[in-house]
């Protein structure tokens, strides 16, 4: 771990897990200032661990929102190593977790993934109707339609593995990509976000996504790096208003 929360000022509690299949995780529970407004369930993308992609979440405290951070096995703390579909376990368990919380109960609960966090959270909730029903919006930063087809852009990307991209990303799994059941989110709002200049994931995946999804649904296009989403003032307001209009 590079950073502990309270490094940033920010008030919080380490909370420890344990998955159905025995492996053990690790987050952070980030208090909110004042009477909290709601709380955002917050899955980071693949590089690294809750404790450098806390940035992206950092000051919703400050604005009145709980946020509860994981790590998925073998991730940060977290133990066991990472893997489909076990790492939907462990989404859902952090969700479960969550549930059970005096002090989330009655209060709007948002979901917030940036790219394989984005990817995590939209398939786990078009498979869950349950989940659906207890949460209020589903925020999807920088997600990938198919893991194939991720796979197929980096492949395409060297020069070696140019001619290979096609055969090789079919050895992809694909089974739990959102594509196959973003439909299901509807009718839970739901907000794609995607930057045109990035670089790691192409918007196309976010506006095939938006395609295929229901009604209520935004697509906002920005601009920046790969989930730097937040690092902009501008993007930071776009989220608080989207939570308000959405929140119960």
């Amino acid at each position: 771990m590079r950073l502990t929360p309270d490094a940033l000022g920010l008030k919080y509690e380490d909370v420890n897990l344990v998955t159905p299949d025995g492996i053990k995780l690790h987050g952070w529970f980030l208090f909110a200032r004042g009477a909290p407004r709601g709380t955002v369930f917050f899955l980071h993308g693949n590089a690294q661990n809750i404790s450098t992609h806390i940035y992206s979440v950092a000051w919703l405290p400050e604005k009145g929102y709980q946020v509860f951070l994981l790590d998925y096995r073998g991730y940060g703390l977290s133990d066991g190593s990472p893997g489909l579909p076990e790492v939907l376990t462990d989404v859902a368990t952090g969700f479960q977790w969550l549930l059970s919380e005096p002090r989330v109960a009655n209060r709007n609960l948002f979901l917030v993934g940036q790219s394989l966090g984005a990817n995590l959270g939209a398939y786990f909730a078009g498979a869950s109707p349950e989940t659906r029903q207890r949460l209020t919006a589903i925020v999807l930063d920088a997600p990938f339609a198919s893991y194939r087809e991720i796979t197929r852009d980096k492949l395409a990307q060297v020069p070696i593995t140019w001619p290979l991209q096609y055969p090789l990303s079919r050895l992809m799994p694909d089974d739990y990509s959102p594509i196959k059941n973003i439909a299901e989110i509807s009718p839970l709002p739901l907000l794609i976000i995607c930057s045109e200049t990035d670089d790691i994931v192409p918007a196309r995946h976010s506006i095939t996504l938006f395609e295929a999804a229901g009604e209520p649904k935004s697509l906002w296009v920005t601009e920046g790096f790969h989930i730097a989403t937040f690092g902009q003032e501008k993007n930071r307001q776009r989220l608080l208003s989207f939570l308000e209009e959405h929140g119960r």
